[in-house]
């Protein structure tokens, strides 16, 4: 059996990853409530109960964000077709997990997807690449976001925006992050959440 066509990046992640780098790391429901209200357009949520999803969802989509829940960190959710649809039916846009079966399956869903990968070393990067020519995110989340520099050409070879995570504390990471080929970084330090990539560029 063929592989799934690779579909094109969605033109709203183009568009806010242009002009903000920083997508927001948000951890439980206070968090979230916090991002409503920034300007980042982009936030991945994740430690939020069963019991409260349907509601926090509700709210960043009423903030008019573009938010992917962490599948691996949702306490009580699973990794099966039931656990997407069930995302897919509260308004959920987007999912983000280390499992490439479930990329697959959450894109054939209408999903917005996006494939965290943890690298360890270039062999481990070599398999990701393969996995992610399998699952075809819209976007990947490398690990830790230090590794970019090792790994530029290697990480350019994914053909899929990818965005460090990791220890981006700073205005200084965040650049680095920007100048070895990442489309954005992911960070849980609301301090970064309204960077926009014109005030680096100024500074």
């Amino acid at each position: 059996m063929g592989l799934r066509p690779k579909r094109p990046v969605d033109r709203r992640l183009l568009a806010a990853l242009a002009e903000h780098p920083v997508m927001a790391s948000i951890v439980g429901v206070a968090m979230a409530g916090r991002f409503a209200s920034r300007s980042a357009p982009l936030g991945i949520l994740a430690s939020v109960p069963l019991g409260d999803l349907e509601a926090t969802v509700a709210a960043t989509v009423a903030a008019r964000k573009i938010v992917f829940v962490n599948m691996d960190s949702t306490p009580g959710l699973g990794h099966d077709p039931g656990a997407l649809t069930y995302l897919k039916g509260i308004g959920a846009i987007g999912i983000c997990s280390t499992r490439a079966a479930i990329i697959e399956r959450a894109g054939g869903l209408g999903l917005l997807t996006m494939q965290k990968v943890f690298v360890t070393d270039r062999s481990n990067l070599h398999r990701s690449v393969q996995s992610i020519g399998r699952s075809h995110p819209d976007l990947v989340q490398l690990m830790p976001a230090v590794m970019l520099r090792y790994i530029e050409r290697e990480a350019r070879d994914l053909g899929v925006p990818y965005l460090a995570a990791g220890f981006v504390q700073e205005e200084a990471d965040v650049s680095e992050a920007l100048q070895h080929g990442a489309a954005g970084v992911c960070t849980s330090d609301d301090a970064l959440w309204d960077l926009r990539r014109s005030a680096l560029r100024a500074s």
